[in-house]
Order: C-alpha cells, then sequence, then structure tokens
C-alpha cells in the first residue's frame, strides 16, 4: 500500500478505475490492515493479503476474487 514517491495504493487504484472502472485487485502490504486499506476494499479491490503470504494464499485470494463477481 506504500510507495515511492508519494502515492500509495488506495491512490494507484483510484487512477485505475478511471481508465478501467471494473479492474480487479488484490491489496498486499507487509502492515496490518489500515483506514488505507479498508479504503480500498471499500472502492472495490477484493482481498486483503498481508506479508508474507504463500502461493497458496494467492491462489485463495484470487479464486475468492473471481467468485465474489
Amino acid at each position: 500500500m506504500i510507495m515511492e514517491p508519494g502515492i500509495d495504493g488506495f491512490e494507484t487504484y483510484k487512477r485505475i478505475l478511471d481508465f478501467n472502472p471494473k479492474q480487479k485487485a488484490i491489496i498486499v502490504s507487509g502492515y496490518s490492515q489500515t483506514r488505507q486499506v479498508e479504503k480500498t476494499l471499500r472502492l472495490g479491490a477484493g482481498y486483503y493479503l498481508k506479508k508474507p503470504y504463500t502461493i497458496e494464499e494467492i491462489g485463495i485470494a484470487v479464486k475468492k476474487r473471481i467468485v465474489k463477481d
């Protein structure tokens, strides 16, 4: 969710939605779930994974996001 220079995952996802309103996303962060993560989930991102994660966890997140839609 935190990236350089001065843009976070929430802002990035908002900008992506400007180009593709149906874009799916999975949030990955090394930090605990924050307000920015919650805002991004409300915006439409489908799932939150905390680092470190396994390939199985990514698969589950993708499957849940696909099934959700």
